[in-house]
């Protein structure tokens, strides 16, 4: 396998995994703030509280998202293949 090959899969590999985690961690950020900002304003400090938004709100996300993201992660598998043969 070539220098730039190896790079291209590499900067592939790295766009790949911030496009299919960036709906979840998104979504994990703004409910966290969401829950922070009512934890402010209520002055509840209940450490579950924090947790429990966002692991529904992740799942809820991966069940919404799923197809798409195994869909991207199997093209970029497809691809990687494709390279690393002819490279």
């Amino acid at each position: 396998m070539e220098q730039e090959t190896a790079l291209f899969l590499l900067s592939e590999t790295m766009l790949t995994a911030a496009k299919v985690s960036a709906p979840m961690l998104f979504t994990s950020l703004a409910v966290g703030l969401v829950v922070s900002i009512f934890q402010v304003v209520t002055q509840i400090q209940e450490m579950t509280l924090t947790f429990v938004p966002k692991i529904i709100a992740s799942v809820f996300v991966a069940l919404m998202m799923g197809g798409w993201m195994l869909n991207v992660l199997a093209e970029f598998t497809r691809n990687a293949f494709r390279y690393a043969a002819s490279g």
